[in-house]
């Protein structure tokens, strides 16, 4: 990925979240959605001359950060878009947190199999492909436990955080979509991938 998209992909991040910053409909939980996107932003350009991401990786992470930005402005079980499917498909709930969910596993299955083909003995291969999701349903199982953390330190104020819309099973199908995400990626995405990695390592400075 060329400095200049990356500059690009940094300011349309950066005004979406100046922009969601205007009046959210919780302040705690803008703040816990777009903190990822803020502390993103710099390590990309500090890690940017050392490790140049791919370019679908780079817009990858820009629509994982718009999906993060819109859920933190609205709250998950508030976004727009989520509460017209509801209406539409007659649904119980707002699943536009699926689709957070979902992304969750998707886009960092690309950045996992960027870092591990670049940084480790590992090959595009069905070890990767095991390794890859294994690490995804992890990462996700954590991300509960910080919203379970989150929950007992800030009591009511992080409700709109955890976007459980009475749901018992939420953080199961939480998971489980991130696993679906992250298998779905290398599914579809790998090729392609594969052949940019090949490229931006022929042409990335030596670690």
């Amino acid at each position: 990925m060329k400095r200049t998209q990356l500059i690009v992909i940094a300011a349309v991040a950066l005004i979406s979240v100046i922009i969601s910053g205007v009046q959210p409909y919780d302040r705690f939980t803008w703040f816990l959605e777009v903190a990822p996107v803020l502390i993103g932003i710099p390590l990309l350009f500090a890690t940017h001359r050392r490790f140049p991401l791919t370019p679908l990786l780079g817009w990858l992470l820009l629509v994982h950060a718009m999906i993060l930005i819109v859920g933190g402005h609205y709250t998950y079980a508030q976004v727009p878009v989520g509460s017209w499917v509801q209406d539409l498909l007659d649904l119980e709930r707002n699943h536009y947190d699926r689709l957070g969910h979902f992304v969750q596993g998707f886009v960092p299955a690309i950045l996992l199999r960027e870092v591990l083909i670049r940084r480790s003995p590992l090959k595009p291969g069905k070890w990767l492909f095991v390794i890859v999701a294994s690490m995804c349903l992890a990462f996700s199982a954590i991300y509960e436990f910080i919203e379970w953390w989150t929950a007992i330190a800030g009591g009511e104020s992080a409700e709109a955080f955890l976007g459980t819309q009475g749901d018992v099973w939420d953080t199961q199908w939480d998971m489980f979509l991130a696993l679906i995400g992250a298998l779905v990626a290398q599914l579809t995405l790998a090729r392609v991938h594969d052949r940019q990695i090949a490229l931006v390592t022929v042409r990335a400075p030596k670690a």
